[in-house]
């Protein structure tokens, strides 16, 4: 299963990318976090639905000093990730 998902608000310059790698490989999920020039994050994660689902929770608060105010969810195709890494 695979999740594209562009989180809004005060969302870098806040630990949104480590924490987010960090908080997916505790819930066993592949894929990648990266900044986006208009401010927000982007996210794909792969990985079974209990854990995405978890993930998306986890992503409405994010890291202690973020403020997310929105979240666009996008199913996509899987691409096999193996491992999820920070991209510049």
């Amino acid at each position: 299963m695979n999740r594209q998902i562009k989180i809004s608000g005060k969302v870098q310059g806040v630990f949104f990318r480590k924490s987010t790698q960090k908080k997916a490989l505790e819930l066993g999920l592949r894929g990648w976090v990266k900044n986006e020039a208009d401010g927000s994050v982007l996210v794909e994660i792969e990985g079974e639905l209990p854990s995405i689902l978890a993930m998306q929770s986890w992503l409405r608060l994010g890291p202690p000093n973020a403020v997310v105010e929105n979240l666009n969810i996008i199913s996509g195709e899987e691409r096999n990730y193996d491992d999820f890494l920070i991209l510049e």
